[in-house]
């Protein structure tokens, strides 16, 4: 029976990463705002249970308010721990939206299994390429993202960290 639920909650962070892709390319620009508001609902109100405590210990919610529409919008993460410290990547780089309203305002809401009050401050440590690294080990999903492999030498990943950004996970101010 446990692999039956393990098998459920692989095919369903497969399935939510596929949706993420879907509509964060800009694959889904062509079935109208509507639909893609959907899907993406529906895709994080699944991840939202893995953070609330079903699923790897990783998964986790951040809440951050549009730079546009000063709506709450929420997205799924991984917590990357990584010398006492705890990251955020974004898997599709610069250009997603919670990279943007991170960058606009640094306030967050991370749920991982309980609601904390955070501040996302962007990292340009020379940690990036380890934390990187990291990330790929403990987000098997994002890997078809990333154009190396998890297990590749840390100078590989000196190449693409410009392409990723980290956020490092800090008290709310």
């Amino acid at each position: 029976m446990g692999s039956l639920v393990l098998l459920d909650l692989m095919g369903g962070v497969a399935l939510l990463l596929w949706g993420l892709h879907m509509v964060h390319s800009g694959v889904l620009r062509a079935f109208g705002p509507d639909l893609r508001r959907l899907l993406a609902k529906a895709l994080n109100n699944r991840f939202t249970a893995f953070a609330a405590g079903i699923g790897p210990s990783q998964a986790a919610t951040i809440e951050v308010r549009g730079r546009k529409t000063g709506r709450k919008v929420s997205f799924p993460v991984v917590v990357v721990p990584y010398e006492g410290d705890r990251y955020l990547v974004a898997m599709l780089g610069d250009k997603t939206n919670w990279v943007r309203n991170v960058r606009a305002d640094s306030h967050a809401v991370l749920l991982q299994r309980t609601r904390a009050n955070v501040s996302l401050v962007e990292d340009f440590s020379g940690n990036r390429a380890a934390i990187l690294r990291r990330y790929l080990e403990l987000a098997a999903g994002a890997r078809p993202f990333f154009p190396i492999d998890r297990r590749a030498p840390l100078g590989d990943f000196e190449r693409i960290v410009k392409d990723y950004p980290v956020f490092r996970v800090a008290p709310a101010s």
